[in-house]
Order: structure tokens, then sequence, then C-alpha cells
């Protein structure tokens, strides 16, 4: 069984790539980044127009880089909530080689809900909560 059930493919595209030759390690975030919006719009939490409706922020993210990326290599990033709490909830994230499986990078990062009107964190919205958990099996 996959340990995601929530997989965003990734272009790799040329600009990604640095004087090494491989993708910028700044990209990886970025395609983390790509990943949770994407999660988020799958499970229908943000219709992907208005920023302050999804009433996220990120407070933290860190990444653990395995092997480089190359231009032109399918990639796939693995997305699943790990853990919910009162304001804050643990995404995970895996960068992986579409066709072998093999993790590229593997991240972690701490969203707030977030109040853009009042700039102040706020509680999850149940709703919010309710489809991250029947989605998750949380």
């Amino acid at each position: 069984m996959d340990e995601f059930r929530f997989y965003q493919p990734i272009q790799v595209r040329y600009g990604d790539i640095d004087p090494q030759r491989h993708v910028n390690n700044s990209r990886f975030f970025t395609y983390m980044e790509q990943g949770r919006v994407s999660y988020f719009q799958h499970l229908g939490l943000w219709d992907g127009t208005d920023f302050d409706n999804l009433g996220m922020i990120l407070l933290e993210t860190t990444i653990t880089f395995n092997e480089p990326i190359l231009y032109g290599q399918s990639i796939r990033v693995g997305v699943r909530t790990e853990r919910l709490g009162n304001k804050s909830l643990n995404v995970i994230t895996a960068i992986e080689d579409a066709e072998s499986g093999r993790k590229l990078a593997t991240g972690n990062s701490v969203l707030v809900a977030y109040d853009y009107s009042k700039t102040q964190s706020i509680p999850i919205p149940e709703n919010f909560r309710r489809l991250i958990e029947e989605f998750e099996g949380l």
C-alpha cells in the first residue's frame, strides 16, 4: 500500500536546473509547496482563487535531501496530513521518482490555521478538520 493517498505529478523545468546540472535545492521546497496546495484543492479545502479562503499559513518547513533530481526526470510529490492539533497541522511530503518510487527527498511542514483579515491564528475550522480526517483516516 502507498504511504500517501495523494500524489501530485511535477514537471521538472529547464529553469529548475542549477550550474551543477541538477534541480536546485530551493526548487525542492517549491515542489513540496505545489504538492501541499494541490492536496488542499483535491480535498475541496481551497478553490485556487481566493488565498484568504484557504486560511492556512506556513510556520515551519524542513527537508532531507536523498538524491539529486535531473532535468526530464519524472517525479511526483506525495502529501499527507500526519497530525491535526487545535490550531496547527503537520503535513508530510515526499518527492519521489515517479517510475521507481525512490524517495528523492522527504519533508515536514507545520501549517497554522490563520485569519488573514485579523492577522491572527485561529482554531482549525471544523469542516477543514473533518475533510482531512475522512481522507486520511485519522
